[in-house]
């Protein structure tokens, strides 16, 4: 249910596992009522909409809300609702003024630095996933190994562009990685290497499939790597039907005994367990709880993201089953959690007390600003999933950022650029998504990829669902 008052949403509310849920989206305050404020709530908003600062209630609205909710509820009970709402207003946790909007200006006007890099370390793969957008590593174009001089300019880059930003990020990207492992290493020591020097710190993480790892690589990772995410799609036979060998093989029986050793040696953090669901396994949820009855504590899957021809593609009629299947994965989630043997899934973690800042709740992970991919010849784009579609092609390693139209393209990109993003109450929580979705599905990265947004509000009140029932207990 959401009200809309011109430009902005100012209420969602929905009920969940029994749960009757508000939130007031300007301010991200978050209230479990009871079914009388609930409706009342409905009613005051459907009068008043967004309020540009608190004020009373007035005579005639209470009269009009009396006379919607009775006779269902009584007066007395109607009044007391009443009065819970407007101490609600009076402390701006109902009904708030969008703040946000007020920084749109300055937000655009702001000098970005780059802050991250994800290093197409290797455009190779020794895996042959159906759904895989980087064709096998390929990336719509020849296989290559990035070189250490390639991927040192590339670190050069990071430092120079970074401003003051002391915390620098860099991902081992592929295809897979480990089939590039020395360079990798050596990267790495290169990195430590400026950190005095430049009075920066690297955070650097990798993504790998698991086929080459062994006790040198981790032992590696787990001096050096902030964190690992393990590519996994939950149960043998699903795993093995969308993530083969080259010549058809299975790979699910090689690498999880390799994935519980490594997540055991991280003491069950500073990693994931990442999945991708498709149409083959909507009960995806079953998957997920594979992954915790494995050993894994920290997990996550994805709904994939193909061209609608394909047989494995999500389609909108598939949506009601996996919006009920994040619905049973959340009421299994808080049984677990509540039994003691609990895990984390990434969608489900959310903070409702302080949240990201200004800039990524409006604008998100930054691509094509502060987050940039570099491809293993050093060219520059603004993601890993626009590698290869030159349109996008920023520049490289030895020219820095020479196309500044979709650099700024990108800054300009944000939740009030995109018309579906202002009608909706996740936006300040997916930071308007992802743009390579926006743009292949849309034609825009102002556009949206509406089956995923779907999923991503569904995922949203299913967290904040849980934060209430675990908060309850």
């Amino acid at each position: 249910m959401l009200v809309e008052r011109e430009y902005n949403v100012v209420i969602h509310q929905y009920i969940n596992n029994g749960y009757y849920i508000v939130l007031d989206v300007n301010s991200g305050s978050v209230h479990v009522v009871d079914p009388v404020v609930y409706d009342a709530v409905q009613a005051v908003s459907e009068l008043v909409g967004e309020l540009e600062s608190p004020r009373s209630l007035s005579r005639e609205e209470q009269e009009e809300v009396l006379s919607r909710l009775t006779p269902k509820y009584s007066i007395s009970d109607i009044h007391e609702a009443l009065e819970d709402i407007q101490e609600l207003i009076d402390s701006e946790q109902l009904l708030t003024k969008d703040i946000y909007r007020d920084f749109v200006m300055d937000f655009k006007k702001r000098k970005t630095v780059v802050k991250a890099l994800c290093l197409h370390i290797a455009h190779d793969c020794n895996l042959a996933c159906r759904y895989c957008f980087a064709e096998e590593g390929e990336y719509h174009g020849r296989r290559a190994l990035m070189s250490y001089e390639v991927g040192k300019k590339a670190l050069d880059f990071l430092i120079a562009n970074s401003g003051n930003r002391e915390h620098l990020e860099v991902d081992f990207f592929g295809g897979e990685p480990l089939m590039n492992w020395d360079v990798v290493k050596r990267l790495v020591e290169y990195g430590r290497s400026r950190e005095e020097e430049c009075h920066k710190k690297f955070r650097f993480t990798l993504t790998t499939n698991g086929v080459l790892l062994n006790d040198e690589i981790m032992d590696f990772c787990n001096r050096e790597m902030s964190n690992v995410v393990m590519s996994l799609d939950g149960r043998k036979e699903i795993n093995d039907k969308m993530r083969p060998f080259r010549k058809g093989a299975g790979s699910y029986d090689l690498i999880v005994p390799k994935f519980q050793k490594f997540a055991r040696s991280r003491g069950q953090k500073d990693y994931y367990v990442r999945g991708t669901f498709t149409r083959n396994n909507l009960d995806f949820a079953d998957d997920v709880l594979h992954f915790a009855d494995l050993g894994f504590e920290q997990m996550s899957i994805e709904p994939v993201v193909a061209d609608p021809s394909e047989d494995y593609a999500i389609k909108e009629e598939d949506l009601p089953a996996i919006l009920a299947e994040y619905d049973r994965l959340a009421v299994e989630y808080i049984k677990r959690k509540k039994e003691g043997r609990g895990f984390n899934f990434f969608h489900f973690m959310i903070d409702l007390k302080a949240g990201p800042c200004v800039a990524k709740r409006m604008a998100g992970c930054g691509s094509g600003t502060e987050y940039l991919a570099v491809t293993p010849w050093g060219d520059l784009y603004p993601c890993h999933q626009f590698v290869g579609n030159e349109d996008f092609l920023l520049g490289n390693v030895d020219t820095g950022i020479v196309n500044t139209d979709v650099r700024d393209a990108f800054k300009l990109c944000n939740v009030y650029a995109k018309e579906k993003c202002r009608e909706c109450f996740a936006r300040f929580y997916c930071s308007g998504s992802c743009a390579a979705n926006a743009y292949n599905f849309s034609g825009s990265i102002n556009g949206t990829y509406d089956i995923g947004c779907e999923m991503q509000k569904k995922r949203i009140e299913c967290a904040i669902m849980i934060k209430a029932a675990l908060a309850s207990d």
